[in-house]
């Protein structure tokens, strides 16, 4: 049986917001053009473009919406050429959790007709928001939809299975912030991409706090140098993949944390593929190359993304003349790593080159943790520990607000060691690189990358 989730871009939901509860008091409806998620077992639709239907094309009341048939061959058409699924949602104005007599009726006709039009087999959706702007939803064959996410600058997830199973364990983490969040977590999927010095340290917090599934994507091994940086690393771990030694010590934990390894690198398209089923990302990678994709990733796939850096460099007399680092959080159609200046395009293509074709380029120096001294291995737990901090207090801050200031005004946080400063800057504008693509989903080649080819 294929399981069905719905993810909305954070820009699309607050449309749906506006459209839907007009302040009339009289339910509205609207269409969203959706990409899809496709694998064995499992279908995400992933929201692209929001048509709302204009009130007055619509016979609108406490309880029912109709809406002029006209209107569906243009949408339809739209679908169909860019190979979109097409969602219909509408308000309840109140708090009645379930589809109508009326919303089945419908429901019935529009799938109907837009496989007619479509020629496609292929599963379409209908859901339902409610006052308090939560969604729920089912599929064109009448199957819920088992989760819906809205990624916006806070996070909101729907499950419909909401039980938390054994949370004994983290009886502390209800109290500071609240059971509803550590039920949540439970049922939350987090994929961490890179398992050495921050990502060793976000995938321990992780785990302690609940998270039910992890995914440890990293395809190096532990060596010598490794063991003062990555946490629960022995030296009996030498030459192990980094993912599984991490993996054994989460079991260890006896927390019922279900984790999944990838030890292939993060470029090939069915680790690109399986890391998109996962409900975030946290990216803990030294590469432009890395951050440039799963800038990418989040964006086709509307996933929320956490990318974490950390820069050192040396004085050239023993000394460090600089120790900081940086969190930023992506939202899927909002301002991008690139549009923030995070990298430049120079960089990913030269270490693309180097990654495909390293016996035509010569190899670039390799970005040590700190710059302008070779080091072998470099004390910067501490620093990694702080970064990894702030990166899990970030996602714990817009799963269930608790500061005084707005998401949107913590886009970036930045840590300055040098100085004891902890910086916070604003979301900007939308990255008009990949703002065409929130949503797309599975394309040919993935992620719209000709250097990724499926296998």
């Amino acid at each position: 049986m294929t399981n069905y989730r719905l993810r909305i871009a954070g820009r699309h939901y607050a449309e749906l917001r506006a459209q839907l509860f007009p302040g009339d008091g009289l339910e509205a409806v609207a269409f969203i053009l959706c990409g899809r998620l496709e694998s064995k077992d499992e279908l995400i639709f992933l929201s692209h473009k929001v048509i709302p239907v204009p009130y007055a094309d619509c016979e609108r009341a406490e309880d029912r919406v109709t809406w002029k048939s006209n209107l569906l061959p243009e949408v339809l058409a739209e679908a169909k050429a860019e190979g979109l699924a097409l969602l219909k949602i509408h308000s309840h104005t109140s708090n009645f959790e379930e589809f109508s007599p009326a919303d089945d009726a419908s429901d019935a006709e529009l799938f109907d007709s837009i496989e007619a039009w479509t020629e496609s087999v292929k599963p379409n959706a209908s859901a339902v928001m409610l006052p308090d702007g939560k969604i729920f939803g089912r599929s064109s064959d009448m199957t819920a939809i088992s989760q819906v996410a809205a990624a916006g600058s806070d996070l909101r997830f729907w499950p419909i299975d909401t039980d938390a199973g054994d949370v004994r364990h983290f009886e502390a983490h209800q109290q500071l912030f609240g059971a509803g969040t550590t039920a949540l977590m439970r049922n939350l999927r987090i994929a961490v991409i890179g398992c050495s010095g921050t990502g060793s340290v976000v995938i321990e917090q992780l785990a302690r706090l609940g998270v039910g599934k992890l995914l440890l994507v990293d395809h190096d091994r532990v060596e010598d140098r490794n063991l003062n940086r990555i946490v629960n690393a022995k030296a009996s771990d030498l030459g192990k993949f980094k993912a599984e030694v991490l993996k054994a010590a989460i079991d260890a934990h006896g927390l019922n944390v279900e984790v999944e390894t990838v030890t292939q690198n993060l470029f090939d398209p069915g680790v690109v593929h399986r890391v998109a089923h996962y409900d975030v990302v946290f990216g803990c990678m030294d590469t432009a190359e890395g951050r440039h994709l799963l800038n990418r990733l989040g964006t086709f796939y509307v996933m929320p993304y956490f990318d974490l850096g950390v820069h050192l460099s040396a004085d050239g007399k023993g000394g460090i003349s600089e120790a900081s680092g940086a969190v930023h959080y992506l939202e899927p159609g909002r301002s991008s790593l690139y549009s923030r200046g995070a990298y430049g395009m120079d960089q990913v293509k030269a270490e693309g080159m180097k990654r495909t074709n390293p016996g035509e380029y010569e190899e670039l120096r390799k970005v040590n943790y700190i710059e302008g001294v070779d080091e072998h291995s470099p004390a910067v737990i501490s620093v990694n520990t702080t970064v990894a901090g702030i990166a899990v207090n970030e996602f714990l801050a817009r799963l269930h607000p608790y500061r005084s200031c707005e998401s949107d005004d913590c886009a970036a946080v930045r840590v300055n060691f040098m100085e004891t400063m902890l910086v916070k800057e604003p979301e900007t504008r939308s990255c008009e690189t990949l703002d065409r693509h929130v949503g797309r989903g599975d394309v040919t080649p993935p992620l719209d990358m000709p250097s990724l080819s499926w296998l």
